[in-house]
Protein backbone atom coordinates (compact mmCIF):
# COMPACT_ATOMS: atom_id res chain seq x y z
CA UNK A 1 0.00 0.00 0.00
CA UNK A 2 2.75 2.16 1.13
CA UNK A 3 4.55 1.78 -2.19
CA UNK A 4 1.57 2.15 -4.52
CA UNK A 5 0.62 5.98 -2.12
CA UNK A 6 4.61 6.62 -2.90
CA UNK A 7 3.24 6.39 -6.66
CA UNK A 8 0.32 8.32 -6.61
CA UNK A 9 2.12 11.01 -4.84
CA UNK A 10 4.72 10.81 -8.10
CA UNK A 11 1.74 11.21 -10.63
CA UNK A 12 0.14 13.91 -8.52
CA UNK A 13 2.91 16.56 -9.00
CA UNK A 14 4.88 16.91 -12.08
CA UNK A 15 6.79 14.76 -13.45
CA UNK A 16 10.67 15.94 -14.12
CA UNK A 17 11.16 14.27 -17.44
CA UNK A 18 8.52 12.14 -19.55
CA UNK A 19 10.44 8.77 -18.97
CA UNK A 20 10.34 9.38 -15.52
CA UNK A 21 6.01 9.66 -16.12
CA UNK A 22 6.34 6.90 -18.26
CA UNK A 23 8.37 4.91 -15.42
CA UNK A 24 5.53 5.79 -12.87
CA UNK A 25 2.42 5.30 -14.75
CA UNK A 26 3.90 1.16 -16.16
CA UNK A 27 4.09 0.89 -12.14
CA UNK A 28 0.41 1.90 -11.31
CA UNK A 29 -0.53 -0.22 -14.00
CA UNK A 30 1.28 -3.20 -12.20
CA UNK A 31 -0.94 -2.13 -9.39
CA UNK A 32 -3.94 -2.41 -11.05
CA UNK A 33 -2.92 -5.96 -12.48
CA UNK A 34 -1.98 -4.61 -16.71
CA UNK A 35 1.05 -4.70 -18.41
CA UNK A 36 -0.59 -1.80 -21.10
CA UNK A 37 -3.84 0.93 -20.55
CA UNK A 38 -6.55 -1.10 -23.09
CA UNK A 39 -6.95 1.13 -25.84
CA UNK A 40 -10.18 3.57 -25.58
CA UNK A 41 -13.54 1.87 -27.81
CA UNK A 42 -13.05 2.45 -31.08
CA UNK A 43 -16.82 3.98 -31.21
CA UNK A 44 -18.71 5.48 -28.21
CA UNK A 45 -19.73 2.52 -26.50
CA UNK A 46 -22.44 2.21 -23.82
CA UNK A 47 -21.61 -0.40 -20.90
CA UNK A 48 -24.12 -3.27 -20.38
CA UNK A 49 -27.15 -2.16 -17.82
CA UNK A 50 -26.21 -4.91 -15.67
CA UNK A 51 -22.68 -3.98 -15.03
CA UNK A 52 -23.19 -0.48 -14.91
CA UNK A 53 -26.16 -1.42 -11.93
CA UNK A 54 -23.45 -4.17 -10.36
CA UNK A 55 -21.30 -1.74 -10.08
CA UNK A 56 -23.19 0.97 -7.90
CA UNK A 57 -24.57 -2.10 -6.01
CA UNK A 58 -20.57 -2.69 -4.83
CA UNK A 59 -19.32 0.69 -4.37
CA UNK A 60 -20.12 4.26 -3.74
CA UNK A 61 -19.80 7.19 -6.30
CA UNK A 62 -15.51 7.25 -5.58
CA UNK A 63 -15.52 3.33 -6.49
CA UNK A 64 -14.60 2.00 -2.80
CA UNK A 65 -16.33 -0.97 -1.76
CA UNK A 66 -19.39 -0.23 0.46
CA UNK A 67 -20.96 -3.33 -0.21
CA UNK A 68 -18.21 -6.19 0.25
CA UNK A 69 -20.35 -8.75 0.31
CA UNK A 70 -21.75 -8.44 -3.28
CA UNK A 71 -19.71 -9.68 -5.35
CA UNK A 72 -18.65 -13.59 -5.71
CA UNK A 73 -14.54 -13.27 -6.22
CA UNK A 74 -13.04 -10.32 -7.54
CA UNK A 75 -13.51 -9.96 -11.15
CA UNK A 76 -16.80 -9.58 -13.04
CA UNK A 77 -16.33 -10.29 -17.11
CA UNK A 78 -18.97 -9.51 -19.55
CA UNK A 79 -19.33 -10.61 -22.83
CA UNK A 80 -21.48 -9.47 -26.54
CA UNK A 81 -22.81 -11.94 -28.38
CA UNK A 82 -20.43 -12.88 -31.35
CA UNK A 83 -22.75 -14.28 -33.91
CA UNK A 84 -23.90 -11.22 -36.12
CA UNK A 85 -27.66 -11.88 -34.81
CA UNK A 86 -28.31 -15.45 -35.43
CA UNK A 87 -31.84 -16.19 -33.26
CA UNK A 88 -30.76 -18.86 -31.25
CA UNK A 89 -27.48 -19.88 -31.37
CA UNK A 90 -25.17 -17.32 -29.65
CA UNK A 91 -20.66 -17.11 -29.18
CA UNK A 92 -19.24 -16.02 -26.94
CA UNK A 93 -15.04 -15.30 -27.55
CA UNK A 94 -13.21 -15.36 -24.39
CA UNK A 95 -9.82 -14.48 -25.10
CA UNK A 96 -9.47 -11.96 -22.81
CA UNK A 97 -10.10 -14.38 -19.65
CA UNK A 98 -6.65 -14.93 -17.80
CA UNK A 99 -5.50 -18.63 -17.86
CA UNK A 100 -5.10 -17.98 -13.94
CA UNK A 101 -8.50 -16.51 -13.19
CA UNK A 102 -10.78 -19.04 -11.22
CA UNK A 103 -14.13 -19.33 -12.96
CA UNK A 104 -16.47 -19.02 -10.00
CA UNK A 105 -20.04 -19.05 -11.75
CA UNK A 106 -20.67 -18.13 -15.48
CA UNK A 107 -24.64 -16.87 -16.45
CA UNK A 108 -26.12 -16.60 -19.69
CA UNK A 109 -28.24 -13.25 -19.81
CA UNK A 110 -31.17 -13.46 -22.58
CA UNK A 111 -33.95 -10.59 -22.94
CA UNK A 112 -37.06 -12.36 -23.93
CA UNK A 113 -39.28 -10.03 -25.92
CA UNK A 114 -42.58 -9.38 -25.14
CA UNK A 115 -44.81 -12.00 -27.32
CA UNK A 116 -46.31 -11.01 -30.31
CA UNK A 117 -50.72 -11.68 -29.93
CA UNK A 118 -51.42 -15.08 -31.18
CA UNK A 119 -54.52 -15.07 -33.36
CA UNK A 120 -57.34 -17.37 -31.46
CA UNK A 121 -56.90 -18.99 -27.97
CA UNK A 122 -53.54 -20.66 -26.50
CA UNK A 123 -53.27 -24.32 -26.41
CA UNK A 124 -50.42 -24.37 -23.77
CA UNK A 125 -49.51 -21.89 -21.33
CA UNK A 126 -46.04 -22.58 -21.01
CA UNK A 127 -43.22 -23.72 -23.08
CA UNK A 128 -39.69 -25.19 -22.14
CA UNK A 129 -36.32 -23.35 -22.74
CA UNK A 130 -33.07 -24.88 -23.05
CA UNK A 131 -29.51 -24.24 -23.32
CA UNK A 132 -27.26 -26.34 -24.74
CA UNK A 133 -22.96 -26.54 -25.69
CA UNK A 134 -22.34 -26.93 -28.90
CA UNK A 135 -20.11 -30.05 -29.22
CA UNK A 136 -19.94 -30.39 -33.43
CA UNK A 137 -21.07 -27.35 -35.70
CA UNK A 138 -22.10 -29.59 -38.25
CA UNK A 139 -24.47 -31.59 -36.76
CA UNK A 140 -25.91 -28.91 -33.79
CA UNK A 141 -29.26 -30.33 -33.54
CA UNK A 142 -28.43 -33.57 -33.23
CA UNK A 143 -28.07 -35.52 -29.85
CA UNK A 144 -24.22 -36.18 -29.86
CA UNK A 145 -23.33 -32.41 -31.27
CA UNK A 146 -24.91 -31.23 -28.44
CA UNK A 147 -25.14 -31.41 -24.50
CA UNK A 148 -27.57 -29.94 -22.43
CA UNK A 149 -26.84 -26.88 -19.65
CA UNK A 150 -29.94 -25.44 -18.45
CA UNK A 151 -33.56 -26.12 -18.96
CA UNK A 152 -36.44 -24.47 -17.29
CA UNK A 153 -40.31 -23.66 -17.71
CA UNK A 154 -41.18 -20.31 -18.74
CA UNK A 155 -44.64 -18.32 -18.93
CA UNK A 156 -46.28 -17.74 -22.52
CA UNK A 157 -46.24 -13.84 -21.48
CA UNK A 158 -43.98 -12.20 -20.52
CA UNK A 159 -40.79 -10.22 -21.22
CA UNK A 160 -37.01 -9.48 -19.54
CA UNK A 161 -34.59 -10.68 -18.75
CA UNK A 162 -34.13 -14.73 -18.27
CA UNK A 163 -30.62 -15.61 -16.73
CA UNK A 164 -29.23 -19.48 -17.16
CA UNK A 165 -26.11 -20.74 -15.24
CA UNK A 166 -23.47 -22.70 -17.74
CA UNK A 167 -20.33 -22.78 -15.54
CA UNK A 168 -19.24 -25.69 -16.41
CA UNK A 169 -19.01 -25.06 -19.89
CA UNK A 170 -17.45 -21.99 -19.74
CA UNK A 171 -14.85 -23.92 -17.69
CA UNK A 172 -14.54 -26.37 -20.46
CA UNK A 173 -14.02 -23.27 -22.82
CA UNK A 174 -10.60 -21.05 -21.51
CA UNK A 175 -9.23 -24.64 -20.56
CA UNK A 176 -9.43 -25.05 -24.45
CA UNK A 177 -10.63 -22.66 -26.68
CA UNK A 178 -10.94 -24.41 -29.46
CA UNK A 179 -13.89 -26.48 -28.11
CA UNK A 180 -16.07 -22.98 -27.84
CA UNK A 181 -18.04 -23.18 -30.41
CA UNK A 182 -21.08 -21.95 -29.13
CA UNK A 183 -24.39 -22.10 -27.55
CA UNK A 184 -27.93 -23.29 -29.12
CA UNK A 185 -31.11 -22.60 -26.79
CA UNK A 186 -34.35 -24.28 -27.85
CA UNK A 187 -38.26 -23.44 -27.25
CA UNK A 188 -40.50 -26.74 -26.68
CA UNK A 189 -44.12 -27.25 -25.40
CA UNK A 190 -44.17 -29.42 -21.98
CA UNK A 191 -43.03 -32.73 -22.91
CA UNK A 192 -40.83 -31.72 -25.99
CA UNK A 193 -43.93 -31.04 -28.15
CA UNK A 194 -43.71 -28.58 -31.27
CA UNK A 195 -45.08 -25.14 -30.40
CA UNK A 196 -46.83 -22.33 -32.72
CA UNK A 197 -44.15 -20.69 -33.87
CA UNK A 198 -42.44 -18.15 -32.27
CA UNK A 199 -43.98 -18.86 -29.23
CA UNK A 200 -40.55 -17.51 -26.82
CA UNK A 201 -38.15 -15.15 -28.75
CA UNK A 202 -35.25 -13.41 -27.36
CA UNK A 203 -32.94 -10.42 -28.71
CA UNK A 204 -30.41 -10.80 -30.57
CA UNK A 205 -27.31 -8.86 -30.91
CA UNK A 206 -27.89 -7.63 -34.88
CA UNK A 207 -31.85 -6.37 -34.72
CA UNK A 208 -32.12 -4.82 -31.44
CA UNK A 209 -31.17 -2.43 -28.70
CA UNK A 210 -27.60 -2.21 -27.23
CA UNK A 211 -29.21 -2.41 -23.75
CA UNK A 212 -30.66 -6.21 -24.71
CA UNK A 213 -28.15 -7.63 -26.40
CA UNK A 214 -27.48 -11.55 -25.03
CA UNK A 215 -24.57 -11.67 -22.61
CA UNK A 216 -22.37 -13.96 -21.12
CA UNK A 217 -21.16 -12.76 -17.58
CA UNK A 218 -18.17 -14.61 -15.58
CA UNK A 219 -17.50 -14.23 -12.15
CA UNK A 220 -14.08 -14.95 -11.19
CA UNK A 221 -10.87 -14.45 -8.98
CA UNK A 222 -7.44 -13.95 -10.59
CA UNK A 223 -6.14 -15.00 -6.61
CA UNK A 224 -4.77 -11.54 -5.85
CA UNK A 225 -5.29 -10.83 -2.12
CA UNK A 226 -4.93 -7.63 0.04
CA UNK A 227 -2.86 -7.33 3.00
CA UNK A 228 -3.53 -8.33 6.73
CA UNK A 229 -5.17 -4.93 7.61
CA UNK A 230 -8.48 -4.71 8.45
CA UNK A 231 -11.05 -4.93 5.22
CA UNK A 232 -14.78 -3.84 5.39
CA UNK A 233 -16.93 -1.69 3.16
CA UNK A 234 -16.54 1.22 3.81
CA UNK A 235 -18.97 3.85 5.92
CA UNK A 236 -21.64 5.26 4.84
CA UNK A 237 -20.26 8.85 5.67
CA UNK A 238 -16.53 9.48 6.26
CA UNK A 239 -15.54 12.16 8.45
CA UNK A 240 -13.84 14.92 5.61
CA UNK A 241 -10.34 15.49 5.88
CA UNK A 242 -8.83 19.02 5.11
CA UNK A 243 -5.57 19.40 4.18
CA UNK A 244 -3.14 21.46 5.41
CA UNK A 245 -1.80 24.51 3.71
CA UNK A 246 1.87 24.06 3.56
CA UNK A 247 4.66 26.12 1.61
CA UNK A 248 7.46 23.79 1.35
CA UNK A 249 9.23 20.64 1.96
CA UNK A 250 10.55 22.04 5.39
CA UNK A 251 7.37 23.42 6.53
CA UNK A 252 5.60 20.12 5.82
CA UNK A 253 8.47 18.17 7.89
CA UNK A 254 7.99 20.60 11.06
CA UNK A 255 4.35 20.60 10.64
CA UNK A 256 4.25 16.75 10.77
CA UNK A 257 6.33 17.20 14.58
CA UNK A 258 3.24 19.64 15.45
CA UNK A 259 -0.02 17.57 14.07
CA UNK A 260 -0.65 14.13 14.99
CA UNK A 261 -1.21 11.15 12.71
CA UNK A 262 -4.21 11.74 11.04
CA UNK A 263 -5.41 10.51 7.18
CA UNK A 264 -5.23 13.69 4.86
CA UNK A 265 -7.05 14.03 1.11
CA UNK A 266 -5.01 12.45 -1.99
CA UNK A 267 -6.56 12.46 -5.31
CA UNK A 268 -6.00 10.09 -7.89
CA UNK A 269 -7.40 11.92 -11.21
CA UNK A 270 -7.94 8.99 -13.79
CA UNK A 271 -8.23 11.75 -16.54
CA UNK A 272 -5.28 13.73 -15.62
CA UNK A 273 -3.16 10.56 -15.46
CA UNK A 274 -4.81 9.83 -19.53
CA UNK A 275 -6.95 6.67 -18.33
CA UNK A 276 -10.44 8.28 -18.61
CA UNK A 277 -10.85 7.12 -22.70
CA UNK A 278 -10.86 3.24 -21.07
CA UNK A 279 -12.25 3.66 -17.19
CA UNK A 280 -15.92 3.92 -17.35
CA UNK A 281 -16.04 4.50 -13.32
CA UNK A 282 -15.08 5.85 -11.37
CA UNK A 283 -13.28 9.21 -12.73
CA UNK A 284 -11.33 8.96 -9.79
CA UNK A 285 -10.84 8.54 -6.25
CA UNK A 286 -9.29 10.08 -3.26
CA UNK A 287 -6.61 7.44 -1.84
CA UNK A 288 -6.03 9.45 1.40
CA UNK A 289 -2.79 9.57 2.81
CA UNK A 290 -1.35 9.64 6.00
CA UNK A 291 1.03 12.18 7.71
CA UNK A 292 1.85 13.31 11.14
CA UNK A 293 3.73 12.54 14.62
CA UNK A 294 3.45 9.63 17.22
CA UNK A 295 4.64 11.77 20.16
CA UNK A 296 5.59 9.94 23.85
CA UNK A 297 2.91 9.41 25.40
CA UNK A 298 0.99 7.91 22.71
CA UNK A 299 -3.04 8.07 23.35
CA UNK A 300 -5.95 5.61 22.34
CA UNK A 301 -6.97 8.29 19.45
CA UNK A 302 -3.76 7.73 17.73
CA UNK A 303 -4.76 3.42 17.93
CA UNK A 304 -1.50 2.39 18.71
CA UNK A 305 -0.38 -0.64 18.46
CA UNK A 306 1.24 -2.22 21.16
CA UNK A 307 4.75 -2.62 20.06
CA UNK A 308 4.60 0.97 19.19
CA UNK A 309 3.66 2.10 22.71
CA UNK A 310 6.79 0.23 23.64
CA UNK A 311 9.10 1.76 20.74
CA UNK A 312 7.97 4.70 21.87
CA UNK A 313 8.76 4.21 25.56
CA UNK A 314 11.99 3.32 24.08
CA UNK A 315 12.59 6.06 22.49
CA UNK A 316 11.53 8.66 24.56
CA UNK A 317 13.58 7.10 27.39
CA UNK A 318 16.73 6.80 25.00
CA UNK A 319 16.89 3.04 26.41
CA UNK A 320 18.66 2.16 22.91
CA UNK A 321 20.79 3.64 20.63
CA UNK A 322 18.91 4.15 16.85
CA UNK A 323 15.23 3.72 17.93
CA UNK A 324 13.11 5.96 16.42
CA UNK A 325 9.64 6.89 17.06
CA UNK A 326 6.37 4.90 15.92
CA UNK A 327 5.83 5.91 12.37
CA UNK A 328 2.21 7.49 11.15
CA UNK A 329 0.62 4.35 8.58
CA UNK A 330 -2.60 2.88 7.56
CA UNK A 331 -4.13 0.64 9.98
CA UNK A 332 -7.44 0.22 8.31
CA UNK A 333 -7.61 0.01 4.00
CA UNK A 334 -10.91 -0.09 1.77
CA UNK A 335 -10.73 -1.54 -1.62
CA UNK A 336 -12.01 0.30 -4.93
CA UNK A 337 -13.51 -1.03 -7.81
CA UNK A 338 -13.26 0.09 -11.41
CA UNK A 339 -15.39 -0.43 -14.11
CA UNK A 340 -13.66 -0.52 -17.80
CA UNK A 341 -13.53 -1.82 -21.20
CA UNK A 342 -10.70 -4.41 -21.82
CA UNK A 343 -8.80 -4.94 -25.16
CA UNK A 344 -11.49 -6.57 -26.79
CA UNK A 345 -14.25 -4.02 -25.83
CA UNK A 346 -15.30 -6.30 -23.32
CA UNK A 347 -16.97 -3.94 -19.75
CA UNK A 348 -14.84 -5.90 -16.71
CA UNK A 349 -15.87 -4.68 -13.21
CA UNK A 350 -12.70 -5.29 -11.12
CA UNK A 351 -11.88 -5.28 -7.68
CA UNK A 352 -8.50 -4.28 -6.14
CA UNK A 353 -7.59 -4.53 -2.49
CA UNK A 354 -5.65 -2.23 -0.38
CA UNK A 355 -6.50 0.96 -2.62
CA UNK A 356 -7.69 3.62 0.10
CA UNK A 357 -5.85 4.26 3.78
CA UNK A 358 -9.32 4.24 5.94
CA UNK A 359 -7.59 5.24 9.16
CA UNK A 360 -4.61 5.81 10.54
CA UNK A 361 -2.60 4.88 13.35
CA UNK A 362 0.88 4.72 15.22
CA UNK A 363 2.92 1.77 14.45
Amino acid sequence: MLGAVLLLLALARPASTESRRAEALKKLLEVFGMEDPPPPPAHVKQPPQFMVDLFNAVANADGVTKNPDVLEGNTVRSFLDRTQGEKMRFLFVLSSVAKNEKILTAELHLFRLWPRAAEGPRRHHFCQVSVYQILDKTEPDSPKGQKLLASRLLSLQGSGWEVFAITQAVRDWTQDESSNRGLLVTVHGLGGSTLEAPAVQFASSGDHHESKKPMLVLFTDDGRRGASLPMAGVPASQPRDFPAKLTGPRSTRSLDRLQPCQRHPLSVDFEEIGWSGWIISPRGYNAYHCRGSCPFPLGENMRPTNHATVQSIINALKLSEGVSSPCCVPDKLYSINLLYFDDDENVVLKQYDDMVAGSCGCH
